[in-house]
């Protein structure tokens, strides 16, 4: 816990609150690359995109912990829907796949203010009902009849 805390002091930052969004998105992913563990080496790490709500193309981004067919967890990020990405979670999402076994795809919805509440729901909904057809996971090389879904914060409701 005392790591912890340091780690959250060396971060230096004021409140996400008191920031623009495009000012806390910036001291979000630098405080994540202060806070988070080294990346974990994984086989397979790739980006790729999912369809999001209107058939926008979104990124993702696929960890898997070998080369077989894997079940799926797709992750969905933290930060009230106005911050977080990729990059802030990537080694949350390598250590997930790592200890699971199972493949994760993080998704970069759409965030507020720029995109009004539902977007982001509706993105990640979108996805999911991609993930979920068997030529999503023939693409893939994923078992997405074995498909989860997780987040945290925001990511998780």
């Amino acid at each position: 816990m005392a790591a912890l805390l340091e780690r959250i002091a060396r971060a230096n930052r004021p409140g996400f609150e008191t920031m623009a969004p495009a000012d806390a998105r910036v001291a979000y992913t630098a405080a994540a690359e202060v806070l988070e563990p080294p990346r974990a080496p994984l086989p397979r790490v790739e980006d790729i995109t999912l369809p999001g709500a209107g058939g926008v193309a979104l990124p993702a981004r696929l960890y898997a912990p070998s080369a077989q067919v894997l079940p799926v967890l797709l992750y969905l990020h933290g930060g009230g829907f106005t911050i977080g990405n990729l990059e802030t979670h990537d080694s949350l999402c390598r250590q997930l796949a790592l200890r699971s076994g199972a493949a994760v795809i993080a998704l970069d919805y759409r965030l507020a203010p720029e995109h009004r509440f539902p977007t982001a729901v509706d993105d990640c909904w979108a996805a999911l009902r991609a993930l979920s057809d068997p030529a999503a996971g023939a693409r893939l090389r994923l078992d997405t009849t074995r498909l989860a879904v997780g987040g945290d914060s925001a990511g998780g409701t």
